[in-house]
């Protein structure tokens, strides 16, 4: 399972994007976070769905910590606004699943940065246990 630290800071995604031209929110391209994590999010289709991979950093399991495939979808918008989006991470090496949704900003320095809030939800045996399944 990984661990909240292993996942983004809420309301931080990841740092800039550097395969996207400046002054545009692009999703597609290679983004890291400060804690290590990366992720490669594919090319956004015309109906803004997008496929990709997530590779944590940090985690709270003894598995080796394996790239994880993710799909989202982006807010249809024009190319010169700031896009909302949501995306899923089924991760390979546990038995939990991730959701994102955040917006892509262009900051005062021209650079791209995704802010985002998730919820992990980690498999429990027992229905008694779903209270404390979901962070």
């Amino acid at each position: 399972v990984p661990t909240p630290a292993a996942l983004p800071v809420p309301g931080l995604c990841c740092s800039t994007n550097t395969e996207s031209p400046p002054l545009q929110c692009v999703l597609t391209g290679r983004w890291m976070n400060d804690l290590g994590s990366n992720m490669t999010i594919g090319v956004v289709n015309g109906e803004g769905n997008f496929a990709g991979s997530y590779h944590t950093a940090v985690t709270a399991t003894t598995n080796e910590i394996r790239k994880s495939p993710l799909q989202g979808s982006q807010h249809h918008t024009n190319q010169k606004s700031q896009p909302t989006f949501g995306f899923t991470v089924s991760w390979s090496f546990s038995d939990s699943i991730t959701v994102f949704t955040g917006q892509c900003f262009v900051d005062e320095e021209g650079n791209e940065v995704l802010k985002t809030m998730w919820l992990l939800r980690s498999h429990e045996d027992n229905i008694k246990n779903d209270w404390k399944a979901t962070r």
